[in-house]
């Protein structure tokens, strides 16, 4: 009798797929519980510099880090092509939150790589991603908010580039953008104007004006929602009519981790919506890193969340949006959605942020970034002079190094990654080290290990005057 199985259903049934699927995690587990924190073999030193200047040469710049990682990890752990093996505690910015060759997430993988195709797309969508894009919904829908749609992208910059063109259609006629002061969006020609470095985009001819409002200061909170809101009345009153949303990062990322209490944006979102311009919540960093899944969702702003987009960790990025601001067909469309591999890693995730204790004020985000505090207030306590707070929100922890100034950041940075922890930068007057550790993974050792290499390294630096 023939089977009523789709071919599909027989292939993933397979025993063979199972005891494949056993056998490499298996293998996986067995040789990455040999991974030690350690520097680098000196036999390979020559052959890694010279891996480094090709690669070099052939992109045209150097590398940010000397980095050619091996594709050998164990959850923190990171093992580079010439043998040292670093704490990894930016995770490519973000992307990596289930640590470095996650078994549980391998045993999602392997069957995944069966699948006909390895991209996913526009003409060529499988169930995989008809799944994911209910999961997203459901989960930026669960305290109330209206997002009804959920458009999929294989990257964080391309989502607000999905989000501006659906804010411009709805705002037909709209010409500008608002944007905070020190926003960060991406570095396409359209979220690179966005983006408030000037430095990022030289040469670049500017198309899109962007109007930007100062960000709340802790230490004048009520001066600065005023000069806030000032500054965009101010645009609002000289541009009527003009601008096709307000993208905000509720917690500034690549700014310097500043964010501002619920009742700073609430005032924001209601001057926006009497004057009907969307609200548009750019989470590409901030998603799943906070003390609930969405950042909005943690400060109840869900009646305010017009568009949104989300990336990094979520693997596979989104931009969300309500009905009413469904675009016409033909506006947004991807040849590239993401592969096929990344959709179930991203199914994966959300899964594990559903049912895992990772949000509120006890769960496991809050319990990570206590520990991180606790020690960097230790190490204060020994050498203020060597790093200062805040220290960020959430899974986005930070410190300022020495006088905060750029160079001491930079220094302590390279210092970091010489001893074994990689880092990351963000901000300026005040620049900052960040980190975004591999919450879904990380142990309680883990962050010893590190606090205590980053104890060692600010101790034995010399402090800049």
């Amino acid at each position: 009798m023939e089977s009523e199985m789709l071919i599909a259903q027989q292939l993933l049934s397979d025993p063979r797929v199972a005891q494949a699927t056993e056998l490499l995690t298996t293998a996986l587990v067995e040789h990455s519980a040999n991974l030690r924190h350690c520097g680098p073999k000196a036999e390979l030193s020559v052959p890694y510099q010279k891996w480094l200047e090709v690669f070099a040469e052939l992109r045209g710049n150097s590398l940010f880090f000397p980095f050619l990682g091996s594709g050998a990890g164990q959850g923190a752990l990171v093992e580079l092509a010439d043998g040292s093996v670093k704490y990894d505690m930016i995770t490519g910015i973000g992307v990596h939150a289930m640590g470095h060759a996650n078994p549980d997430l391998l045993a999602e993988l392997i069957p995944a790589v069966l699948s006909d195709t390895i991209m996913q797309g526009n003409l060529q969508q499988n169930t995989e991603s008809l799944l994911l894009s209910k999961q997203l919904v459901t989960l930026a829908n669960r305290q109330g908010a209206a997002l009804d749609h959920c458009f999929l992208s294989s990257s964080g910059a391309i989502a607000n580039e999905n989000a501006f063109k659906v804010l411009f259609q709805h705002r037909n006629g709209s010409s500008r953008i608002l944007a905070f002061e020190n926003a960060f969006a991406g570095r396409t020609h359209l979220t690179g104007q966005v983006t408030d470095r000037p430095k990022n985009r030289e040469g670049q001819p500017l198309t899109v004006p962007v109007d930007y409002v100062p960000f709340f200061d802790e230490e004048h909170p009520t001066e600065s929602t005023e000069a806030t809101r000032k500054a965009l009345n101010k645009y609002l009153q000289r541009y009527p009519d003009a601008h096709c949303g307000f993208i905000m990062e509720l917690v500034q990322g690549e700014g310097g981790y500043y964010s501002a209490p619920r009742e700073y944006f609430v005032a924001i979102c209601q001057l926006l919506r009497k004057h009907e311009i969307p609200v548009f919540f750019d989470e590409i960093q901030t998603f799943g890193r906070t003390y609930a899944p969405f950042a909005f969702q943690m400060l109840e702003l869900d009646a305010f969340a017009d568009v949104v987009s989300v990336g990094k960790m979520s693997q596979v990025c989104a931009t969300f949006f309500r009905k009413e601001l469904n675009p016409k067909p033909g506006l947004l469309s991807q040849t590239f959605t993401s592969s096929t591999t990344a959709i179930i890693a991203a199914r994966w995730i959300l899964r594990k942020l559903a049912e895992g204790d990772f949000y509120g004020q006890k769960g496991r985000i809050a319990e990570i970034h206590s520990r991180f505090v606790s020690r960097f207030e230790a190490i204060h306590a020994k050498a203020p002079d060597r790093i200062r707070g805040p220290w960020g929100i959430g899974g986005m922890v930070a410190f300022t190094p020495m006088n905060g100034s750029a160079e001491a950041a930079k220094k302590v940075l390279y210092a970091l990654y010489e001893a074994g922890v990689i880092a990351f930068v963000a901000g300026a007057g005040p620049a900052r080290v960040r980190f975004l550790p591999p919450f879904l993974s990380l142990t309680n050792d883990e962050i010893e290990n590190v606090c205590d290499i980053l104890e060692s390294v600010l101790l034995s630096l010399e402090v800049s005057p």
